[in-house]
């Protein structure tokens, strides 16, 4: 029986002795390790490689870490890959601006490369897990959504939902605490061939709040970017 082929890991980090002795530790568990030295580097290889996990550098040449993470989040093929930021900050700022802006991890410098690659492994397993379960139905607080059904209650009562507002919210249900951009929303939604502007994911929102005040307070939007469902 054939192996797995080996899950690739981008590196993006400026820092040579880092970069290698990151590479050095993911290589040793099995791991293909791509490297980039620039943010722009990085997001060519991100295109390039499609790998399954991103370890991002917070201050880059060229183009920061928050800004090639904005534009992986924005980008339809990278807007779900998994991304641990690297930060030699302190500042708490910069890792909520991070969180924010769509990274699911972070690490501050120095680091141990044996954590980094156990964050690195404990976060490929919380995203293999959620793909293997397909979910037929949602629970967020006092909302439910029964996908065999088509159905949306709250506290059991029903609440009418065009299509395309069940599936925005499916969306949003499926992907809690992660920042969904506009164009992602619409690509997933409405589909690759829909010629509208990205203000239609505006436009659903706000009905969708409209429909269920409770998600007024759970949708947040990210500036710029698009929107994240608070996590329950």
């Amino acid at each position: 029986m054939a192996s797995a082929p080996a899950k690739k890991i981008l590196i993006i980090e400026d820092e040579k002795d880092i970069l290698q002795l990151v590479k050095l530790y993911l290589e040793k568990e099995g791991y293909r390790a791509i490297t980039a030295a620039t943010g722009t580097e990085g997001l060519d290889s991100a295109k390039q490689h499609k790998p399954d996990l991103i370890v991002l550098d917070l201050m880059l040449p060229e183009i920061d870490g928050l800004e090639v993470c904005k534009r992986l989040r924005s980008a339809p093929e990278t807007a779900m890959l998994p991304i641990i930021m690297l930060t030699a900050k302190a500042e708490e700022t910069d890792q909520v601006i991070g969180l924010e802006l769509g990274a699911d991890d972070y690490v501050t410098k120095p680091f141990s490369p044996k954590a980094l690659v156990a964050r690195i492994k404990a976060l490929l397993r919380r995203v293999d897990r959620s793909r293997q379960e397909a979910q037929t139905s949602y629970q967020y607080g006092k909302i439910s959504m029964d996908l065999d059904r088509h159905e949306v209650t709250v506290q059991g009562k029903d609440v009418p939902l065009t299509a395309k507002e069940f599936g925005l919210l499916e969306h949003l249900l499926r992907h809690p605490g992660r920042v969904l951009t506009r164009e992602v929303l619409l690509n997933q939604v409405w589909g690759y061939d829909y010629f509208g502007t990205t203000r239609t994911v505006d436009v659903h929102v706000r009905r969708l709040k409209q429909k269920i005040p409770l998600l007024d307070e759970a949708i947040l939007s990210v500036k710029s970017l698009g929107y994240k469902l608070k996590e329950p």
